[in-house]
């Protein structure tokens, strides 16, 4: 009896770690999914944001397998050649991204869980294949109208280009009600709470 318990405490002290969960944020460009993610990083120590893979050369702030996984378009086509994304995009001709799946395994082994800023085809890729484990969050502007200021006082981008960026986000928003959760990000600090409390729930 005495080694029976023995021999069961010293399995239980073996036991494999859980595999860790993933949260994805996606939502048009200029919705707030990155100041969401950032801030999510910042306060929850169990989260480990997913590194993207990308085809272009790394800009001289840019460091390789920190900011993205850098790779020459020959190596980023032979990896989706065998399956090893879970989602990609060629976003402009020959300048790829894409999530791998051996990323998010690596975050997920160590117990932690792997949290995205994808664009919204990306995020529901992502979700399909994970289901259960995976909870896909929306972010929404509250209109085309804030949107298009938000993008303007960037001033980072041409009106052709922001005209574009409204277009594709009105094109998005009609994919919202396939994600788990929507966020309307009228209010960063209320939607910093929501958030936060979207993954606590999530994760608990």
């Amino acid at each position: 009896m005495y080694y029976d318990k023995q021999a069961r405490e010293l399995n239980m002290g073996h036991a494999e770690k859980p595999k860790g969960k993933l949260v994805i944020f996606s939502g048009p460009s200029g919705a707030g999914k990155t100041t969401l993610v950032k801030h999510l990083l910042q306060r929850n120590p169990g989260l480990e944001f997913s590194v993207s893979a990308t085809s272009r050369p790394p800009r001289s702030n840019e460091t390789d397998q920190k900011d993205y996984y850098f790779l020459s378009e020959k190596e980023f086509r032979e990896k989706m050649n065998n399956q090893e994304f879970l989602e990609w995009e060629e976003v402009y001709p020959d300048i790829l991204y894409g999530t791998l799946k051996k990323e998010v395994e690596r975050i997920r082994n160590k117990g932690k869980n792997a949290i995205f800023d994808v664009d919204v085809a990306g995020g529901l890729k992502i979700k399909k294949f994970y289901g259960q484990q995976a909870m896909a969050v929306f972010v929404m502007p509250p209109s085309l109208e804030e949107l298009k200021k938000r993008l303007i006082n960037r001033s980072t981008e041409t009106e052709e280009k922001i005209n574009h960026r409204l277009a594709k986000a009105e094109y998005e928003m009609t994919f919202a009600k396939q994600f788990d959760q929507v966020l309307i990000n009228k209010n960063l600090q209320e939607t910093f709470r929501k958030a936060e409390q979207l993954i606590r729930n999530f994760l608990q």
